[in-house]
């Protein structure tokens, strides 16, 4: 059974950094691509960054604009995403999922088989 666990959420200044991870379980990591999404309430999950399974590939959602990163450790079976210069209002929940798929990123939710629980990052102003 798949199991993506996040960590590393919490509450973080405007204009602070914080890294969340993404331990992986029950796959063979380096076979999938990764990404991670965010949401607020009452809106739809909104793509955030995507790595190759080989790491190679990156993707990211045009709202990122240079302030996050993505990085995977297939030894790990983890993924990360780097999040720098957080702006209040920003959604606060954020989702790891993983795709067998062609083993590249997709900006779609349904191109993703499984999901983690998410993990918190309200931002204060």
């Amino acid at each position: 059974q798949v199991q993506l666990v996040e960590s590393g959420g919490g509450l973080v200044q405007a204009g602070g950094s914080l890294r969340l991870s993404c331990a992986a379980s029950g796959l063979v990591f380096s076979d999938y691509a990764m990404g991670w999404f965010r949401q607020a309430p009452g809106k739809d999950r909104e793509f955030v960054a995507g790595i190759s399974y080989s790491g190679e590939m990156t993707d990211f959602g045009n709202f990122v604009k240079g302030r996050f990163t993505i990085s995977r450790d297939n030894a790990k079976n983890t993924v990360y995403l780097q999040l720098n210069s957080l702006k209040p209002g920003e959604p606060a929940v954020y989702y790891c999922a993983a795709s067998l798929g062609y083993g590249f990123p997709s900006e779609l939710t349904s191109s993703y088989d499984d999901w983690g629980q998410g993990t918190q990052v309200p931002v204060s102003s």
